[in-house]
């Protein structure tokens, strides 16, 4: 399981560097929780289809150095390089724990820091 879990978050971030926000949302449940820690939760699809919008202006860049699966999660921990609200490049470290319900993404808590480090190129 833990494998395929693997496999299915892959395919879904290649969706979302290719802007294919759609396609990302196709591998999660329709009552999806994203908590961002320290700033905010999204709950439901609808709710993640709005925020990707505002946010993705352009397709992020992203670089995974660990996956990590065990039973119902999988931990992705890398870097990601996304517009900021003045249109320049910003760079994030960042740790997403995502949790899997019958084959979809059902929950994500993510820990997301900016940092001066380039990365996801």
């Amino acid at each position: 399981m833990s494998e395929t879990n693997k496999a299915i978050l892959k395919m879904a971030n290649a969706a979302v560097t290719a802007g294919d926000n759609e396609g990302f949302l196709s591998f999660c449940t329709d009552d999806t929780v994203w908590t961002f820690v320290g700033d905010k939760t999204l709950r439901g699809k609808e709710a993640v289809r709005q925020w990707m919008t505002e946010t993705y202006t352009k397709p992020p860049r992203f670089m995974v150095s660990n996956l990590i699966a065990e039973d119902d999660f999988v931990t992705a921990l890398g870097s990601i390089t996304m517009k900021d609200e003045d249109g320049r490049d910003a760079h994030y470290s960042y740790c997403d724990v995502w949790r899997f319900r019958d084959g979809k993404m059902a929950e994500l808590t993510a820990f997301v820091i900016k940092s001066t480090v380039q990365g996801g190129d």
